[in-house]
């Protein structure tokens, strides 16, 4: 299943495509700077009915060393079958453009990007006729950028820098650099950022840290996200505050709570039924009757 983090990690080169000079150099890579990308059509479908579909697939023009295709895969986990599939897809890349073609593949964890940068030999083991060998961006290798000044230098590689460090204890500074980086970038640079590190975090803890780094240090943003984030807070704050009514309302009244039942209270979200409980809270005799299905507000 195709996620948002998948997303994000290979098409962050779509939306910047100068952004594999910066992983070119952290990768110790070597290649001649690049003058100018194009963003190539990724349907490598045949005409037999067998469909394969690159992440994202870019013509590199270099200073020096002449142009080659870079094709990204976003790589979430370990795939036997997915070697076969770069293999056909760098033969067909290089038979159709006649250019050589790069593969590199965009990790979250090292256990996958381990796997994924191993060699893969095709052929007879004493005469292999190809060798499949990815070049890797993972946590193992990706900078880990958590000085704002250095952010600030190359906004799409430290939000590389954010998403390959997504599970990685320290990615909070990541994140935090990235926030005091982009507040004094223009909102048309930094919304797309703002954008792929919110789905390039997933469901991970680190994306509710950057919705909530959006939602301050970020406040005067207006993206889509930021106001996504936003409304979220405000709606949390009025549950939260009801809940502390309603736990008031109660030790006014002398009416002990357990704590399963406090939690209950504490952890809702539901403003419609924390409504509720707010009014019985006034008239109810035992903290149970709080809970009864009565109630639950109808449909």
């Amino acid at each position: 299943m195709v996620t948002s983090s998948h997303e994000a990690a290979h098409r962050i080169f779509q939306e910047y495509p100068g952004l594999f000079s910066g992983v070119s150099q952290a990768l110790g890579l070597g290649l001649s700077p690049i003058a100018s990308v194009s963003v190539l059509p990724t349907d490598l479908t045949e005409a037999r009915p067998v469909e394969r579909r690159l992440d994202t697939l870019l013509r590199c023009e270099t200073e020096d060393d002449g142009s080659f295709l870079l094709a990204v895969e976003a790589q979430g986990k370990k795939d036997p079958d997915k070697t076969g599939s770069w293999a056909y897809y760098l033969s067909y890349l290089y038979s159709k453009y006649r250019l050589p073609p790069l593969l590199l593949v965009v990790c979250q964890d090292r256990a996958t990007a381990e796997w994924a940068e191993r060699p893969v030999h095709i052929g007879p083991s004493k005469w292999p006729a190809l060798t499949l060998r990815p070049l890797v961006a993972g946590p193992q290798n990706m900078p880990s950028i958590k000085d704002p000044a250095e952010a600030r230098k190359d906004l799409a590689l430290a939000a590389l820098s954010a998403i390959t460090h997504a599970d990685d204890p320290d990615v909070g500074a990541i994140l935090k650099a990235l926030s005091k980086a982009l507040q004094d970038t223009p909102e048309a640079v930094a919304d797309p950022v703002i954008e792929l590190i919110s789905q390039g975090l997933g469901k991970r803890p680190a994306a509710e840290h950057w919705r909530n780094l959006v939602a301050t240090d970020l406040s005067f943003y207006t993206s889509p996200i930021s106001e996504e984030i936003r409304d979220e807070g405000r709606a949390q704050g009025r549950a939260e505050g009801r809940s502390r009514a309603i736990l008031r309302v109660l030790d006014k009244r002398d009416i002990p709570l357990t704590d399963d039942q406090r939690e209950q209270v504490t952890t809702c979200t539901d403003l419609d039924v924390l409504d509720v409980w707010l009014d019985r809270a006034i008239t109810i005799t035992s903290a149970d009757e709080l809970f009864t299905e009565e109630s639950e507000p109808q449909d």
